[in-house]
């Protein structure tokens, strides 16, 4: 049973041969819908029910075939179908034989001659005058596929040219838009490995090679170790606006490397960026042209120049190489060395397996701001500076406030909220340092997982904080002892964020999909890992506030009705201030923080979220110290103590906690 779409956009009909025989509405999101093609074209066309309505999910129509093109160059049909799939780099299966053994499967004789083989001129024709929708950009790519692993022996310049025309009527920027639909999404990482692979081959006449079409262009160059830094220079057309440039160098001290002559290919392709991401979740995208080289082993290092397609002021810039096997940009392969308005200065590691292409990535979630950069700094150099204050201040005091049981554990549960969050800001600092060195991997995978965890941390001491405050207003007559009120919070407050994290990580890390691009934080828009920090944080935000509510209730009962004196009531009364004023200030923080992922280009989100992120340990030290009573007072008796000689910094400070104090009284 096939389906077919009328022209009103929500519904499917079920059709037979003898034409569609019932309507069925577009209800269920999700749904799938199969639309044969029209009697011109051969394959399927796939939609998907959303909002009601049916919308293109894949096009395989085409009026090409893979099989006939190969006819043309073969004497014998000795293909597989175009429906098969041979072994491909990148595929985890290695391909076997020696260049050239193709040519026995496409109808070379004994001698070796084939007519069309010689340059695939014959089958340019019916392929530049196909149209480049999806279904057609599919077989293409399988054609040059094949090509590259069966006939790429002797790969002259008349060769080079027809693959270059071949690969670029579907690397016209009138196009990329059709990408979207081809049914198999890696389709444009096999061609990007196809024509790399093909290039590769290329031979020189005379030490040197050029074939350029509009979309993509290969140079080539021999070189040995006695050549001075050897470079690659590129002008192309990336859309009707204009032209961008490209320029491969290699150093002069990686040429010292080379035992004999070898060559240089170098491929660039203006357009497989915006092709390479039609295809990604993430809302990153190639700000240049893809930049390829084939070189000797011995070569490793070599510097790329990229001139910026948009040039944005307020966006950083990503050097970054393309995982052949894993398909995706990776910034483990780069690393920056100049980025201005108009280009970055990449370098870049080759690895003939694995990073052989190379380009530059531009994300409208990475805003470059000196004012937000200015508030990040100094407001974590404050929140740092805060948090080690407050913890000295409760090393001082801790004799004196800790004299009963609820007083004892509430400043147990500061200390560890304070030290969470202290670690957390520091690892901060540490992830950024990790992304911007561009160091390695797993050192950003371990930064962002500790992250993830203390600042999880963090919330579930608040919570436990909030299960204090419930136990002492509700179960006044119900006593825990310290040891057990110690066991059950060190279980709340870093076993769980220790359990969410390390699911996290093990979950979504084998998938490529812990990490975001372009930072040292969890990923959102292809796994939604960040899930595993949003949704426990405002869930325990959402308790606090809760637990705030019955504080309101049940303090207005004792000063109404029984008028309850009990000094453990007093307490937890005097304690769940603290959670009043952070629970809000936190929830504000973190809603804001959700914020600036819903509207990732919003500057105003982002300046808010940084203010208030970076003022937490700020927020901390003020109404979790500072504008506690019994800490002042201990702190005041600590000052008139014998061990301490008043002084005019002492009488500054003794004005700092008239201040304080006047404001608790507002409170």
């Amino acid at each position: 049973m096939v389906c077919c779409l009328t022209p009103y956009n929500n519904i499917c009909l079920i059709c037979f041969s003898d034409g569609c025989i019932n309507l069925i509405p577009c209800k269920d999101n999700g749904a799938i819908c199969i639309q044969p093609c029209s009697p011109s074209f051969h394959g399927e066309t796939s939609f998907v029910c959303e909002d009601r309505k049916w919308q293109m999910f894949t096009d395989a129509c085409a009026s090409l075939d893979v099989q006939s093109l190969f006819q043309k160059i073969s004497e014998h049909d000795l293909l597989p179908s175009s429906g098969g799939h041979l072994p491909f780099v990148g595929e985890g299966k290695p391909v076997h034989g020696r260049p050239g053994d193709g040519a026995k499967y496409f109808g070379a004789d004994d001698h070796g001659n084939s007519n069309c083989q010689a340059d695939f001129s014959c089958i340019i024709p019916d392929i530049l005058s196909s149209p480049a929708i999806p279904g057609n950009i599919a077989d293409i790519v399988e054609l040059l596929k094949k090509i590259s692993l069966l006939l790429s022996e002797n790969v002259n310049r008349k060769k080079m040219q027809s693959y270059s025309r071949i690969a670029n009527h579907i690397l016209n920027s009138s196009i990329i838009s059709n990408w979207a639909f081809v049914k198999d999404r890696n389709a444009s990482s096999i061609l990007l490995d196809s024509v790399n692979l093909f290039a590769g081959k290329l031979l020189l006449r005379n030490g040197s090679e050029s074939v350029q079409e509009h979309f993509i262009s290969i140079k080539g160059y021999s070189i040995h170790k006695n050549t001075s830094g050897k470079s690659f220079y590129f002008s192309m057309e990336f859309n009707n606006t204009g032209d961008i440039t490209g320029h491969v160098v290699i150093p002069e001290e990686e040429l010292l490397k080379l035992p004999k002559t070898s060559k240089a290919i170098s491929i660039a392709l203006p357009t497989l960026g915006a092709i390479l991401e039609t295809n990604r979740l993430d809302p990153v995208f190639v700000n240049g042209m893809v930049l390829s080289v084939s070189l000797p082993e011995e070569l490793q290092h070599i510097l790329l120049i990229f001139e910026k397609v948009n040039k944005l002021e307020n966006v950083k810039s990503q050097c970054v190489g393309w995982h052949s096997t894993e398909r995706r940009w990776d910034n483990r392969a780069c690393k920056m060395k100049s980025d201005n308005i108009s280009s970055v200065v990449c370098t870049c590691k080759h690895h003939r397996r694995t990073f052989k292409s190379f380009s530059i990535l531009m994300s409208p979630t990475m805003l470059r701001n000196a004012v937000l950069d200015y508030i990040t700094r100094v407001g974590l150099g404050l929140s740092i500076f805060s948090l080690v204050l407050c913890l000295v201040i409760e090393t001082v005091v801790w004799h004196h406030v800790t004299k009963t049981e609820i007083t004892y554990m509430r400043h147990f549960y500061l200390v560890n909220i304070a030290t969470s969050l202290l670690i957390a800001d520091v690892l901060f600092i540490f992830a950024a340092i990790v992304h911007n060195t561009a160091l390695n991997y797993q050192l950003c995978v371990a930064a962002t997982f500790f992250l993830h965890f203390f600042y999880l941390a963090m919330f579930f001491w608040m919570f436990t904080l909030g299960l204090l405050i419930l136990y002492g207003l509700l179960l006044i007559f119900f006593k825990i002892t310290r040891s057990v009120f110690i066991a059950t919070a060190f279980s709340i407050g870093y076993g769980c964020p220790l359990v969410i994290s390390i699911l996290t990580v093990a979950i979504t890390e084998p998938k490529n999909g812990y990490l975001r691009s372009g930072a040292c934080w969890l990923n959102w828009h292809e796994t939604k890992a960040l899930l595993a920090f949003v949704v426990p944080a405002l869930g325990i935000i959402v308790v606090n506030v809760v637990v705030v509510v019955v504080v309101v209730v049940k303090t207005g009962r004792s000063s109404v009705g029984e008028g309850c004196k009990s000094q453990d009531l007093s307490n937890m009364i005097r304690i769940s201030k603290n959670v009043v004023l952070l629970t809000p200030l936190l929830g504000l923080t973190w809603g804001f923080g959700l914020a600036t992922i819903v509207d990732s280009r919003s500057l105003a989100f982002h300046v808010t979220f940084a203010l208030l992120n970076a003022f937490q340990g700020f927020f901390i030290l003020l109404f979790g110290t500072l504008l506690d009573r019994k800490t002042r007072e201990a702190l005041r008796m600590n000052c008139i103590s014998s061990k301490w000689k008043c002084s005019p910094a002492k009488v500054k400070f003794g004005v700092w906690f008239f201040f304080f104090s006047s404001l608790n009284g507002l409170i």
